[in-house]
């Protein structure tokens, strides 16, 4: 097709090149300004220099006229006004440039909803591969500075708060250090080399830190990203049996379902830890994944409460009561994301929680319930006690000793 006329009898320019109208007035005010004068006899080179300026509203008058008359008759002036004008809306300071925190969660459900993955992953080991996903996006935005960047790492012993310090290196070597364990259990290769190795989290962890070559540095990322897919992969492939496999933490043992859900809290707690030492937003767990690491925590007390006692710390059951049967009951209300109602039992030995036999209650928010777990916030500053309060102690104490280094 010809270029053709607007109506007015001026030449439309190029086929299929757009019009593109420069900066205007507000429309109530264009029919009283003066048609603007003529335009003045500039050189292409000119020209083309002004096209920033002018997508910027920043030419005269007579400097608009002379552009815009100019990209009537010059594709390539034309195209590039175009992009320097959807430039110029990327400059806007109202909005911010960072993604998403979630946006990786919504795309990956949009793929899978239209094309599910041939081999999934399991629904309990979903919290793991999602957790070490967002602490890997985390790590990728840092700079190498802050790979040194000082972190405190905080847990209970007994009942006194304790800590260590490492730095944001430090602590992805601590994190690969523990999920060897789960490796080890499924047969893949144990991060600390072959040969017999300690069980225990904290000896592993002194066991890495010790042998690494310090200081420690962001290439820590790549061998524990590798261990995390290598994990999520296997299980994905293993089927449904390996989820009772037995997971060894040197004092007690987990079915692997559980330890990998344990093993995506820790990587969430951590991640939030080296969040705070470099200054980046991090937002708790999805709410799904949250209520399953607090149903996990919420399994475990009884059989830690019953341990503090046999060790001195928390007071004796005052009932002797039959396995099974409904025992004296603390109601643990969590309260916002990954929220429920959880009714633990004060009365060895098996006893059973039971809302009728309720003789104290504790409300907590479900991060802050989490933040007690982790060793992050002192058993007495837990708001929403009400009833027994030996009983509120000895659960908020036992909750807190679940936190180890």
């Amino acid at each position: 097709m010809s270029g053709g006329t607007d109506g007015t009898g001026r030449d439309d320019g190029f086929p299929g090149v757009p019009r593109i109208p420069g900066p205007r007035a507000p429309a109530d005010d264009r029919a009283y300004l003066p048609a603007p004068p003529a335009a003045p006899g500039l050189s292409h080179k000119v020209l083309t220099s002004l096209l920033g300026a002018w997508a910027l509203a920043a030419c005269s008058t007579e400097e608009t006229a002379a552009v815009e008359a100019h990209l009537t008759s010059c594709a390539p002036c034309a195209h590039e006004a175009m992009r320097l004008r959807d430039a110029v809306g990327l400059l806007h300071t109202d909005g911010s440039l960072d993604l998403d925190p979630m946006l990786r969660t919504r795309v990956l459900e949009s793929c899978l909803g239209r094309r599910p993955p041939r081999i999934p992953v399991p629904s309990w080991a979903a919290p793991y591969d999602a957790e070490t996903a967002r602490l890997d996006a985390l790590l990728r935005d840092i700079g190498g500075s802050e790979w040194h960047a000082p972190v405190r790492l905080k847990w209970f012993e007994g009942d006194r708060q304790t800590g260590r310090r490492t730095t944001v290196a430090g602590v992805i070597g601590h994190l690969t250090a523990v999920d060897g364990l789960v490796s080890t259990a499924l047969g893949l290769d144990d991060p600390l080399g072959s040969g017999d190795k300690p069980l225990s989290p904290t000896e592993r962890t002194e066991t890495y830190w010790s042998t690494a070559y310090p200081p420690l540095t962001r290439a820590v990322r790549e061998p524990w990203r590798d261990q995390s897919h290598a994990l999520v992969r296997t299980v994905s492939f293993a089927g449904r049996g390996v989820a009772e496999l037995s997971v060894p933490y040197g004092d007690l043992a987990l079915p692997l379902r559980d330890s990998l859900l344990e093993r995506a809290f820790e990587c969430w707690v951590h991640g939030g830890d080296i969040a705070d030492a470099v200054d980046y937003p991090y937002e708790p767990p999805a709410a799904a994944h949250l209520h399953r690491m607090i149903d996990l925590a919420v399994r475990l007390l009884p059989a830690t409460l019953a341990e503090r006692r046999r060790a001195g710390p928390a007071a004796g059951a005052r009932h002797l009561i039959t396995a099974g049967s409904p025992g004296r009951s603390l109601h643990l209300e969590v309260e916002g994301r990954g929220g429920g109602d959880w009714y633990i039992a004060l009365d060895p030995p098996a006893a059973a929680g039971s809302p009728d036999r309720t003789v104290a209650h504790v409300a907590l928010d479900g991060v802050e319930f989490c933040r007690l777990v982790a060793g992050h916030v002192p058993p007495v500053e837990a708001a929403g006690q009400q009833g027994d309060r030996q009983a509120i102690s000895d659960v908020l104490f036992a909750a807190a000793s679940l936190s180890r280094l």
